[in-house]
């Protein structure tokens, strides 16, 4: 109901009304809902989280690509995490550090890889791009900062497997 007075107040769509929805306090702990930051592509936008805890001011950008998966293999590769992982859309600037490896995120599976973003400012950021699968259809996740990497992909794995992260994703890869 309150997502329904919420899209006819905004004008927004339903999908836009369960994206603007408020984190429950389960998942609020370290990480804090933030607009998403970048312009209109061709996927539709995502969520976006600021962590105010341990990871120390990272970021995280979620969002669901549909139909832009291989079918038979999911992700394969990581030049495939490389592709579709949005690093670009933070710094154009971009570098793996090492190879990826296999991740799994409750029914997803995938790959997770580390970067060395060239931020437009001059800093320089550590950033993990995850791509996962299921069937034709990707979630990918970057996370970002001036943290360690592993600290916070750690962080945003944790955060991913959330109740609430869950079914979002679920709904966000069903089209809802």
């Amino acid at each position: 109901m309150t997502m329904v007075a919420a899209a006819m107040a905004l004008g927004a769509s339903g999908v836009g009304a369960y994206q603007l929805a408020p984190v429950p306090a389960e998942t609020s702990a370290h990480w804090r809902e933030i607009a998403w930051p970048f312009p209109r592509d061709g996927w539709p936008a995502g969520r976006a989280f600021r962590c105010d805890g341990a990871c120390d001011g990272a970021e995280l950008y979620v969002r669901a690509k549909l139909g832009f998966c291989n079918c038979d293999r999911g992700v394969a590769d990581d030049d495939e995490v490389d592709r579709v992982a949005d690093l670009d859309l933070i710094s154009p600037r971009f570098a793996a550090t090492a190879p990826g490896d296999p991740l799994r995120v409750d029914e997803l599976e995938g790959r997770a890889r580390h970067y060395d973003l060239d931020m437009p400012d001059g800093a320089r950021h550590a950033a993990t791009g995850i791509a996962l699968s299921r069937r034709c259809d990707l979630m990918v996740a970057v996370v970002q900062g001036a943290g360690e990497a592993r600290t916070m992909q750690r962080a945003a794995i944790e955060f991913l497997q959330t109740q609430e992260m869950k079914r979002w994703v679920v709904a966000a890869l069903d089209g809802r």
